[in-house]
C-alpha cells in the first residue's frame, strides 16, 4: 500500500471552466462635454471643437466607442459631418457645417456589456465668408473691439459690450484660455465700452469710447481709461490693474471749448446726442506718437472734420497720457490736432510697430453696416504725413472691421496683418437675433482674418 501522501498527490486536479463576464459586472457608461454648445461656420478651417469625456466602471476607456447619430436638421450638419477622434477617456469632436442655422447632435457612447449612454450637443453654424481659409473665430463674445499681441501666438482682446478682457490663441478658433474683469477695482458697474488699446513694454492702455450710448444717454463708466501690467507671455499671460483715469472726456470737451469749439466736442457729447454721427463724439483709436511713451494719439470715429468733402479723420495728441494713468497728472494736456484724409472714412483702430510704421483701420462713422466701406492705410505718424491706402477690406460679410492685433514690417514682401471683426450686430445664424443677444456665449463669436498688405 502506498503512503497516504503519495496517493493524494496522484489524484488529478481538474481546472474549472472560465466564467464569462456578465453585463452586470460593468457600470453604465458616462459621457460629458467640455461645452454643451458649439459654434462653427460653413467652409471654415479649424473650427472650434468639443472634448468628449467617457468612462465606464469595470472597463478600460479604450474599449469604449463614441459616435454621432442623426441630427435634427441635416441641412445644417449630418451624422457624417461629425468626426470623433482619439482614444481613451477624452475624445475630440469636430463638426463640418453644411448650412446656416441650428441643429442638435446626439452623441452616443457604447461600453462593454452592451451598455450605452447618450447626450445632446447643441450646434450652430454661421455663413461662409470669402476669406475662410485665413479666418479664425474667437468664441465667448461677439463684440471684439480692441486687441494687442500677447506674444507666443496669443492675443488679448477687449470687448465693447462687457468689461472682460480675454486671452485667445491667435492661430486657432475657440474659447478664451483666460479672462479678467477689473470692474470692481475700477469702480464701474456698467460697460466701459472698450474701443481701443495699445501696448508699451509691459503696460497695456485701454480706453472706453468716451461717448454717449446709442440712445444719446451720458454714461460715466464709458469715460474710463485704464492700464494693465502684463506678466508672462503666450498662454501664461497674466494681467493686473496698473491705474485708471476718468476725466479724459471732460478734458477734451474743455480743451475744444477753449479753442473756439473747433470740433464741436461739447455739442457732440451733449445729453441726447448719439455718438455715431458725423458730428458726434466717439473714440475708437489709441496709439503713441513716434518715439514717445508719453504722448498718445486719440483717434476719433466721430466727428469727422469739414476740411474736405466727406471730412477728414481726427487725431488729438494727449501729451501727458501715461502720466494720467500713473497718477502723476490730474488733467490732460493736448498738442496740435492732426487731420488725416482717409477718403471720407474715420478711424476704427490705429497701431504702430517698432519701426515707427502705423497701420490705420478706416471705416464709416455711422452705425454698423456690413456694406459700408473699410480700408487699411499706412501712415508715418507725423502731423504732415499723408496716409497711403494699402488695401480695401472686403464688405458684405457679417461684422465690422474693428481691430488690428499688431503691425508687421510694412516694407517686407508678403507682409500680413491680422484684423478682427465686431460681430455684435450680426445675425450670425439667420434667425433675426443679433450676436450680442444670443443666450449661449459659446455661440457668440468674433472673426479674425489675415490680410496681405503689399
Amino acid at each position: 500500500m502506498l503512503p497516504l501522501a503519495v496517493a493524494v498527490a496522484a489524484v488529478p486536479v481538474l481546472a474549472l471552466p472560465a466564467v464569462p463576464a456578465s453585463a452586470a459586472s460593468y457600470g453604465t457608461p458616462t459621457i460629458t462635454f467640455s461645452a454643451g454648445y458649439l459654434s462653427g461656420a460653413v467652409g471654415a478651417t479649424g473650427d472650434p471643437t468639443v472634448a468628449v469625456t467617457v468612462a465606464q466602471s469595470g472597463a478600460a476607456t479604450s474599449a469604449l466607442t463614441v459616435a454621432a447619430s442623426a441630427s435634427t436638421r441635416s441641412a445644417v450638419a449630418r451624422t457624417g459631418d461629425v468626426a470623433v477622434t482619439g482614444t481613451g477617456g477624452t475624445r475630440t469632436l469636430a463638426v463640418a457645417a453644411q448650412g446656416v442655422g441650428y441643429t442638435d447632435l446626439t452623441i452616443k457612447v457604447t461600453g462593454l456589456g452592451g451598455k450605452t449612454a447618450t447626450r445632446t450637443l447643441h450646434y450652430a453654424a454661421s455663413a461662409a465668408v470669402r476669406d475662410s481659409a485665413a479666418s479664425r473665430y474667437l468664441t465667448g463674445s461677439s463684440d471684439a473691439s480692441a486687441a494687442v499681441d500677447a506674444g507666443g501666438g496669443y492675443l488679448l482682446v477687449g470687448d465693447d459690450e462687457s468689461n472682460t478682457l480675454r486671452l485667445y490663441d491667435r492661430d486657432n478658433s475657440g474659447a478664451p484660455v483666460r479672462t479678467w474683469d477689473f470692474s470692481s477695482a475700477l469702480g464701474v458697474s456698467k460697460e466701459i465700452d472698450i474701443e481701443a488699446a495699445t501696448r508699451v513694454g509691459n503696460t497695456i492702455y485701454w480706453t472706453g469710447s468716451l461717448g454717449n450710448n446709442k440712445d444719446g444717454v451720458v454714461k460715466p463708466d464709458r469715460q474710463t481709461v485704464f492700464a494693465t501690467t502684463v506678466t508672462g507671455s503666450g498662454a501664461d499671460t497674466r494681467l493686473s490693474l496698473a491705474g485708471s483715469y476718468h476725466g479724459l472726456r471732460d478734458d477734451l470737451v474743455s480743451w475744444d471749448s477753449a479753442h473756439g469749439n473747433r470740433y464741436g466736442f461739447a455739442a457732440g457729447s451733449a445729453e441726447g446726442q448719439a455718438p455715431k454721427q458725423i458730428d458726434g463724439f466717439n473714440v475708437e483709436g489709441l496709439e503713441f506718437a513716434p518715439g514717445s511713451t508719453s504722448t498718445a494719439y486719440i483717434g476719433f470715429r466721430a466727428p469727422l472734420t469739414p476740411a474736405v468733402t466727406g471730412g477728414r479723420a481726427l487725431l488729438v495728441p494727449v501729451t501727458n497720457f501715461s502720466s494720467l494713468l500713473n497718477g502723476s497728472a490730474s488733467h490732460a494736456t493736448f498738442g496740435e490736432p492732426i487731420e488725416l484724409d482717409l477718403g471720407g472714412l474715420s478711424i476704427r483702430d490705429i497701431r504702430r510697430n517698432d519701426l515707427g510704421q502705423y497701420l490705420i483701420v478706416a471705416g464709416s462713422w455711422a452705425a454698423e453696416d456690413n456694406s459700408a466701406p473699410y480700408a487699411l492705410y499706412r501712415w508715418n505718424g507725423q502731423p504732415g504725413g499723408r496716409p497711403v491706402k494699402l488695401v480695401d477690406l472686403p464688405t458684405g460679410d457679417y461684422g465690422a472691421w474693428e481691430a488690428v492685433a499688431e503691425v508687421p514690417d510694412l516694407d517686407a514682401p508678403g507682409a500680413r496683418a491680422q484684423l478682427i471683426t465686431d460681430d455684435g450686430s450680426a445675425d450670425l445664424y439667420h434667425d433675426g437675433t443679433d450676436a450680442k443677444d444670443l443666450t449661449h456665449p459659446e455661440w457668440k463669436k468674433s472673426r479674425s482674418t489675415w490680410f496681405t498688405l503689399n
